[in-house]
């Protein structure tokens, strides 16, 4: 499992590093220049010609200790130095630099030390220009910390930003780097411990094959189809067959003991061919487990009344999916907070902005708290999907970091809800089954598009993966 910290919280941390653990700046900002230089000497040929863009910030403080460590192991180093007034620290190690400063962007190696985690608006003018010359280069680019102009918070880029090829993350993993554009800024990314203390803040995960694969422990052979739990799923309408065979089949895959489908003749008739081990029943099984309700039973007020009733009758877990969600934000959210069970809603960033009135810039500036919030609020369990799906109670908080462009095709989300509603259905705590569903969906749409490339990849070709995904999680923690 591994530990992904707001820029806040980075703030926070270098604090108290410096002024409770009396760690000075200098030393720290030494500590970050040689882990960059590691990172370079560690791809760099002696004939390379090496630029580091410096900003006029800490992490150009950085850069300048850097190119220095970079001169004293004898590689051939310029310094690119963006104009400005310079923060302290970032002088200091300007002054002590002694190599020589380049006027162009030009190199085969480029690190990249404008901006930090702390960048809150858009780049623009010249610094812009900076940074769209690196992208332009053809270098091998190395980002110190962050790629420049990406949000380490919401991994959305400001105006513009660097593509590195690699990114040192300094102290921890930012809470930008799996989310929106991260995923396609930041290249491979190095985490380098400097020393920098993490006082008990709070975090969010990022989940690994060892963390997913605990999540189907050894099943016992003295058991039967009771043992692994009931998973209940109203789904499907004429309109939106499709939804509830792409649902269904995703829960028969999760391992769950039984699946029933809550739906009409002609969904049935759809299911039953391909999958005769499904259950179809009038009404929901309150005995199950864990109910889904709303993958493509269309948006209607019959739906938000049943989603009503379920609430105040069922204590299992109920998934509200689709036009579930889209029911309540026109028809209201306050049914949420009357309420016996466990709820995860699992909106899109669309569907979120209905149902919290907030706006989708709003939501996509600060997804992570947006979705805290929401969660504190209603008592909820929000699984906001995106290119990197960040699921929360509103205390722990998880992003998950697998899956790739080809899960944004109609089917995913369905397929989604039914692997985690037979995911709790067998036993998962709610949490940890939605982490499960994304991670293993994640996994079988990058083992698909190997296949199929991300373009060509469609919902069955993601779902036909899903043995493979989990098998291969379990064998990687294994080893």
């Amino acid at each position: 499992m591994l530990k992904i910290y707001t820029s806040a919280q980075m703030r926070a941390a270098d604090s108290y590093t410096i002024n409770s653990l009396k760690i000075p700046s200098e030393e720290l900002m030494r500590r970050a220049g040689l882990a960059i230089a590691d990172e370079v000497a560690a791809v760099a040929e002696a004939s390379d010609k090496i630029l580091v863009v410096c900003g006029t910030g800490n992490n150009g403080g950085d850069g300048y200790v850097c190119a220095e460590e970079l001169l004293r192991r004898g590689y051939n180093v310029k310094v690119y130095a963006l104009s400005g007034r310079l923060s302290a620290d970032c002088q200091r190690e300007k002054d002590k630099f002694s190599g020589t400063y380049a006027a162009t962007i030009e190199g085969d190696i480029i690190v990249d030390c404008i901006f930090g985690t702390g960048l809150c608006r858009e780049v623009t003018g010249a610094q812009a220009d900076i940074i769209n010359a690196i992208n332009e280069s053809g270098a091998y680019v190395i980002s110190a910390d962050i790629p420049s102009g990406l949000s380490g918070d919401s991994g959305q880029i400001l105006g513009t930003a660097v593509r590195a090829d690699k990114t040192v993350a300094i102290g921890a993993l930012k809470t930008g780097f799996a989310l929106a554009d991260g995923f396609d800024c930041c290249g491979t990314v190095i985490v380098k411990d400097i020393g920098i203390c993490f006082d008990e803040c709070d975090f969010a995960t990022i989940y690994v094959d060892e963390d997913i694969a605990k999540m189907f422990p050894a099943r016992p052979r003295n058991s039967h189809k009771g043992t692994f739990g009931t998973a209940s799923l109203i789904c499907g309408s004429p309109q939106y067959v499709g939804s509830a065979v792409l649902a269904v089949s995703a829960a028969l895959r999760s391992g769950c003991g039984y699946v029933k489908a809550v739906c009409d003749e002609e969904v049935r008739a759809a299911i039953v061919p391909n999958w005769p081990q499904t259950v179809f029943t009038v009404s929901c099984d309150f005995s199950s487990r864990a109910v889904a309700i709303g993958m493509g039973c269309g948006v209607s007020r019959v739906l938000y009344d049943n989603i009503a009733y379920i609430l105040k009758k069922y204590t299992g877990t109920l998934i509200i999916d689709a036009d579930g969600l889209n029911s309540i934000a026109e028809y209201g959210a306050e049914i949420l907070r009357n309420k016996k069970c466990t709820v995860i809603l699992t909106p899109h960033v669309k569907e979120f902005s209905r149902i919290s009135g907030l706006s989708m810039a709003e939501i996509l500036s600060s997804p992570v708290q947006a979705a805290q919030n929401f969660a504190m609020e209603y008592g909820v369990i929000i699984v906001l999907k995106g290119a990197g799906t960040i699921i929360t109670d509103g205390s722990r908080t998880t992003v998950n970091a697998r899956g790739c462009s080809a899960l944004a095709k109609a089917g995913s989300g369905d397929m989604l809800a039914g692997f985690m509603c037979g995911s709790i259905a067998r036993g998962l705590e709610p949490t940890d089954g939605a982490v499960c569903a994304a991670y293993v969906l994640g996994a079988a749409a990058e083992l698909a598009a190997g296949e199929c490339t991300d373009y060509c990849t469609v919902a069955k070709d993601v779902l036909d993966k899903i043995p493979q995904a989990v098998k291969n999680i379990m064998l990687s923690a294994a080893e």
